[in-house]
């Protein structure tokens, strides 16, 4: 891809983070969700790609807003979009931190067509490379990642969704000794934060939405870090879905470059929220700042963006 779409793309995680963040702690998830999304849609006219969303908000008759297959851009390099425009609604409602706009791009053909079910995930850094296996237990996995980051397993923090499913793992990583971090929603960022060296954050692991998996995994291979998923039919409809995405083995692992290929992506995510590495966007009379976090596969390259965001003529005090 050519290197100068990669400010476009942060350009349309900026534009629905500000509009999405007018409407934190207001309760109105749905609302939120909207205006990242006119946000998304408003910015992705201007970019010179011809891009197909293949990881979105459902079907065309179930979301018409980024929907699955839906074609975006003014025109050129044809490319896969994965895009969460509000991960985290319910953060956004509540003014809970953690909520992010969240986009992943990759030439045509290199980002798995996730149908929209739970996914058994584990990711870790770059120094957790491969070193963990979905099939071995919590225990094995924590023992394996601590000793390739020379520490012992009392000093990793593991992140994990607070779900009643979970709880076989939350308590064998107490057992184990690891530290945990409960999070409520939104396990794309805590992901990508394991390949962030001084993130705090070394593991990620339970089930959760498998179009945020490819989200992840996006990060993570920019990153260097490692992550292996397995998709967790729940009905006959869902194992149908799977095979008429030509996934015909329901209980594939899949490795991180089966879950985005090739050797180019690039992964924007804008905080909405405030989050460990990014800060929420902040609103000043005629202007707005926003924080994100820009990476590329193809270049190794990590940016955190910080921006101020003008509103109509008049140029914006910059406020630090």
């Amino acid at each position: 891809m050519d290197r100068q779409l990669s400010m476009e793309f942060a350009r349309i995680t900026e534009q629905a983070a500000v509009k999405s963040g007018r409407l934190m702690g207001k309760g109105d998830k749905e609302g939120a969700d909207q205006l990242a999304v006119d946000g998304m849609h408003e910015q992705f006219a201007k970019t010179p790609v011809s891009g197909t969303v293949v990881i979105g908000e459902g079907e065309m008759d179930e979301a018409p807003m980024l929907y699955i297959g839906e074609h975006v851009g003014a025109g050129g390099e044809e490319i896969d979009i994965a895009v969460d425009p509000v991960e985290g609604t319910n953060l956004v409602a509540k003014g809970q931190d953690g909520a992010i706009a969240v986009l992943a791009v990759a030439p045509k053909g290199c980002l798995l067509h996730a149908p929209d079910m739970y996914m058994d995930k584990i990711c870790v850094g770059p120094r957790g490379k491969g070193r963990i296996d979905i099939n071995a237990s919590v225990t094995e996995n924590l023992r394996r990642v601590a000793e390739g980051m020379n520490r012992g397993v009392s000093d990793m923090t593991v992140v994990i969704l607070d779900r009643e499913r979970h709880e076989k793992i939350i308590r064998e990583c107490r057992e184990a000794g690891a530290r945990i971090r409960l999070i409520t929603d939104g396990d794309v960022g805590p992901a990508v934060e394991c390949g962030i060296q001084g993130s705090g954050i070394h593991m990620v692991i339970g089930s959760g939405g498998a179009p945020e998996g490819v989200l992840a995994a996006a990060g993570l291979k920019c990153l260097g870090g490692d992550m292996q998923a397995r998709l967790l039919p729940h009905s006959n409809e869902e194992i149908q879905r799977m095979h008429e995405m030509g996934i015909s083995d329901t209980s594939k692992v899949f490795t991180l470059n089966d879950l985005v290929r090739g050797d180019d992506c690039v992964f924007s995510a804008t905080a909405i929220t405030e989050c460990n590495l990014v800060k929420g966007v902040r609103y000043f009379g005629n202007g707005a700042r926003t924080h994100t976090l820009l990476l590329r596969y193809k270049t190794g390259t990590v940016r955190f963006i910080d921006t101020i965001h003008r509103f109509g003529d008049e140029k914006p005090a910059v406020k630090l």
